[in-house]
């Protein structure tokens, strides 16, 4: 695909997550017009001081919520890909509002998809997250909800160009929510706070998400869920790193809190494919999925990509490589 012949919309666009991907669009792949779609309009504002909709520039900014389905009619007409960020994603905050969430996480999905058909949009690549891997707390059970819509979103395009996929991807160093810069934080004190000591995580950075995300797209034919690669560390390792020679304070885990994070799990590893830099799950139309994805090499029973059990091992040294990217 030739960005440069491309209309590009990210909802939830003056996010961390789209404003690396507007960086990376506008420095490399140059599409004809980007727009950012977002609820917030000093974001906006802010977010446009660094990338201008002046001149000949190709960004666009729109004022919008994806619970807003007509909305999203307007802002979707003469889009060619739709990247789709948007989401109430801190867990407290979801337990706390439910409802929000739901409507924000769920019925904002459907508002997407039924969008995207109707307006000819050819490509949706959705944001996901390990949390919606057998989801304990509501934001992981709300993003396992938003994964079946748009996988499922495939069946009901008919003979249109619509198509639909997921990447699901683990934390992300030294993001909003991470315990990153909390031990940070921390260290000033000598005291970092850990809530099981036995805790793993999957990592990467938002560049590397935001580059999987734009190989996925070009990747996509409909229907799967694209899973990448990467090093997990425990939460004991990490605050080594990052804190090093503090003593560490065991708080206990917090509710709806996972001692480890699956990518992939035992179900989903039937229908899933192998390759050297990433996973890729298949949907139900198997047959044609296996066709498209014919390099890919089948897992064995019972694989489960886990935090616990990667053979992929974040060190010291490569996570201080990973926080200097990040910055």
């Amino acid at each position: 695909m030739n960005w440069r012949d491309l209309t590009v919309l990210i909802t939830g666009g003056t996010g961390s997550f789209g404003r690396k991907l507007v960086e990376v669009l506008l420095a490399e792949l140059l599409p004809r017009k980007l727009i950012v779609l977002s609820r917030d309009e000093l974001k906006q504002h802010e977010m446009r001081q660094q990338f201008p909709d002046t001149g000949d520039s190709p960004m666009r900014y729109f004022l919008g919520d994806v619970r807003d389905r007509e909305r999203l009619y307007r802002a979707f007409y003469g889009v060619d890909v739709v990247v789709h960020a948007a989401a109430l994603k801190q867990v407290p905050a979801c337990e706390y509002n439910p409802f929000e969430a739901i409507l924000t996480n769920v019925m904002g999905a459907k508002n997407v998809i039924d969008a995207a058909i109707d307006c000819g949009v050819r490509r949706v690549m959705a944001i996901s997250t390990d949390k919606a891997v057998n989801p304990i707390n509501l934001y992981g059970a709300t993003k396992l909800c938003s994964e079946k819509l748009f996988i499922d979103g495939n069946q009901y395009v008919g003979d249109r160009v619509t198509r639909f996929s997921c990447a699901r991807y683990g934390n992300v160093v030294a993001s909003r929510g991470s315990v990153i810069p909390i031990f940070l934080a921390q260290r000033e004190n000598g005291r970092v706070t850990i809530t099981d000591p036995q805790m793993t995580r999957f990592w990467l950075t938002l560049e590397q998400g935001v580059r999987f995300v734009v190989r996925s797209i070009e990747e996509m034919h409909g229907g799967e869920i694209f899973v990448p690669k990467i090093p997990s560390m425990s939460l004991v390792d990490l605050s080594h790193a990052v804190a090093p020679g503090c003593e560490i304070e065991v708080i206990g885990i917090r509710p709806g809190e996972k001692t480890h994070e699956v990518l992939v799990s035992e179900d989903e590893a039937r229908s899933a494919l192998e390759f050297d830099d990433k996973f890729v799950i298949l949907p139900l139309n198997r047959e044609q999925a296996v066709k498209n994805w014919a390099d890919g090499r089948s897992l064995r029973p019972g694989f489960r990509y886990a935090s616990d059990t990667n053979a992929q091992t974040l060190t010291a040294k490569a996570l201080v490589e990973l926080l200097d990217a990040a910055r």
